[in-house]
This record gives C-alpha cells, structure tokens and sequence, in this order.
C-alpha cells in the first residue's frame, strides 16, 4: 500500500481496534484460477505468548470457489476500510488565494497479509461463528447466541461453510484526513463536511478535527 509517512499509521494496537469495529475485510487470493476477492467478516485473535503469532479467523461458504484455490501457506491480502469522504478544493482557503487545488478523497484503511489455512473441523467452525456472533451481538439489547438455534439446525448450517485462519505476518494502516492541510484549509474542510449534515460527513469531520490538533501549521 503507498504510505507517505504523514497518513502511516504505526500503532499496531490501533490497527487491530479499527479492525474489531470495521470488520468486514475484502479477502482477496492469487493462485490458478487468477485473482479472486470476496468480503467476509473476521474477527482477531491475539497471540497470548509473546512473539507469538497473531491471526484473522473468518468463514465463507462452501460452495464459494475461492477456498477451494488458496493452497494451504499461501499468502493473501485482507483490506479493510472504514469511514471515506470525497473532499471539493472549494472548501480549501488555498483556492480563493491562488487556485492550485484538486479534490482528493479522505478515509481510513488497514491492510494484512497472511498465510492462509483452511478448516473444515465442526469444533474450529463453531468456535470461530460463536466468537464472531458474541462480538458483532455485543451492543444488542438482548443478543442473540448461536445455542439460540436447535443443533441439528446449526449442524446443518455449518456443512454449508468452511474456516478460513490467517496467520498475519503484515499488518499496515494509513488514515489520509488532510493532514497534508495548512490550518486554513483543514479547518475549511471540517466547516464544509459539518455543513453537508449527513452522518458520513459529520464523522469525517471529527476524523479530520482529532488528526489535525495541536498539528503545527504548515
């Protein structure tokens, strides 16, 4: 991923976080059937030892072609994006000044690379859907619970899918939020996404005002 050192983001525990709440990562695979991508939900489990590996589980389903063509050991790329926003050059103060300016977009992103394996064992399978059903049921009122549904009924379900584990041996994030703005033009741009009154702007809005303070002007 090209990453100018002002959008590089470094924190490794910031990156698993952005992952946790932005799970939806487009697995994408190179092998003999060519380049194959598919959006699956993951979760992280973090190594425990230290220097230990730490890896992305997910599941898709079986008739999905791509699980058959990842070999075990290959490596693949996981991409994972959060919260974007186109931003107009009218919201720039620098155009009223000289008119040197081009729209850009801004958002937030995160990129692994892993060896891949795949699991077919009903144990891994419900450990990893009943791991990834408490995490995404976490914020319900009354969450739903895999033991929820009749076994037989899960059973079943589970002879439709297969485990894929990525043990991650990369790990990089970038978050492009005008950093690369003087104070007139950054803060022109959250005045201009405040104003758009969508929730999308308004989050990109405070993405741009945290990256921004206290950063001295350019």
């Amino acid at each position: 991923m090209y990453q100018p050192p002002h959008f590089r983001v470094n924190d490794t525990e910031e990156l698993f976080s952005f992952i946790s709440h932005h799970p939806l990562g487009l697995l994408i695979s190179a092998g003999s059937a060519g380049l194959i991508a598919n959006p699956l939900p993951f979760i992280v489990r973090r190594s425990q030892n230290e220097g230990g590996t730490d890896c992305l589980l997910a599941h898709m389903a079986r008739a999905n072609a791509q699980w058959k063509a990842i070999e075990a050991g290959d490596e693949v790329l996981v991409s994972f994006m959060g919260n974007h926003h186109y931003i107009t050059p009218n919201w720039y103060a620098t155009k009223q000044e000289t008119g040197k300016v081009v729209p850009t977009w801004n958002y937030q992103t995160v990129q692994v690379r892993g060896k891949a394996s795949i699991h077919q064992d009903p144990d891994w399978l419900i450990q990893q859907l009943t791991a990834l059903t408490d995490q995404q049921e976490a914020d319900e009122a009354k969450p739903w619970a895999v033991q929820d549904a009749p076994e037989s009924f899960v059973a079943a379900q589970m002879r439709g899918i297969v485990g894929i584990e990525l043990s991650i041996t990369a790990i990089e994030g970038k978050l492009k939020v005008s950093q690369n703005r003087n104070a007139a033009d950054y803060n022109g741009v959250i005045a201009g996404l405040e104003a758009k009154g969508s929730d999308s702007a308004a989050d990109m809005a405070e993405m741009v005002r945290k990256a921004t303070t206290a950063k001295p002007d350019l």
